[in-house]
């Protein structure tokens, strides 16, 4: 997994009750992009020290706006 700052961090729910986690990452701590990630949640605004599990998988800025209609 690589991820840069501004990327999305999502982290799927394992349990039907559970809803997925979004957050932005703020800070990465290796220049090769690699975890762990400094994540600001959206549903929060808490910043946590995040090592993604297998569960997780970054969304790029790039993905973001490819996935959005044209104007």
């Amino acid at each position: 997994m690589k991820a840069a700052v501004g990327d999305r961090l999502v982290v799927e729910s394992a349990r039907d009750h559970e809803s997925r986690r979004v957050g932005v990452i703020t800070e990465v701590r290796h220049e090769d992009g690699s975890p762990p990630y400094v994540v600001r949640w959206t549903d929060s605004e808490h910043e946590t020290l995040v090592f993604p599990g297998p569960d997780a998988h970054v969304v790029t800025k790039q993905e973001r706006e490819a996935s959005l209609p044209p104007r």
